[in-house]
């Protein structure tokens, strides 16, 4: 604080919720954002375009939405991430909206993340976003095989852990083994939309 006058900052800055020079930025290249959000079971990928009366959400899709298109994965993974990454960008692309740019909010830019899995669904659905290659994850992550690979190890060595680490696979009765062939079948249902 100094001289008599303290300027307090957005109660939003002030809560760690908005970066406001982030925000600007993005604000600057006059396209729509493509927000992805993420928490433990969700991920949310939103098309928002500004306006001077408030934020217009123009597209919005989250895990429950692929649900409803049959996927019994975890919600929450980085498959799950990219279907709705590619669910969001192939209705933008139904809503006429062919370029975005990124808003990953205040998360660390990790590559590989289930951020920019859901960044690579809407650019593999034709939504125009700039990006480096480098930063997304491979198509065998995206796929789940790592999962997959994870779930025939344990279920040789430790069934007992098998049970309990894939409770969420067996209780939709989808085997974790077969987790890549049930991504490509949710995928396909999206691209026929």
């Amino acid at each position: 604080m100094r001289g008599k006058t303290y300027i307090v900052a957005h109660r939003r800055r002030r809560e760690g919720k908005t970066d406001y020079k982030q925000r600007l930025r993005l604000l600057k290249s006059g396209k729509p954002r493509f927000v992805v959000r993420k928490s433990i079971n969700n991920v949310t990928c939103q098309i928002v375009e500004y306006s001077k009366d408030g934020d217009k959400t123009i597209v919005s899709v989250n895990s429950n939405d692929v649900k409803k298109l049959g996927w019994k994965g975890n919600p929450g993974n980085l498959p799950a991430a990219y279907l709705v990454g590619l669910l969001c960008g192939s209705r933008a692309n139904k809503k006429k909206i062919k370029d975005a740019v990124l808003d990953s909010g205040l998360y660390a830019s990790t590559p590989g993340s289930r951020i920019y899995s859901a960044l690579k669904g809407a650019v593999d659905s034709g939504l125009k976003i700039s990006h480096s290659e480098e930063i997304l994850p491979k198509n065998e992550r995206i796929k789940g095989e790592h999962i997959a690979t994870l779930a025939k190890k344990i279920k040789s060595e430790k069934p007992d852990e098998y049970k309990k680490r894939f409770s969420i696979y067996l209780k939709n009765k989808v085997s974790p083994e077969n987790l890549p062939k049930h991504f490509d079948e949710v995928k396909k249902k999206i691209l026929k939309k």
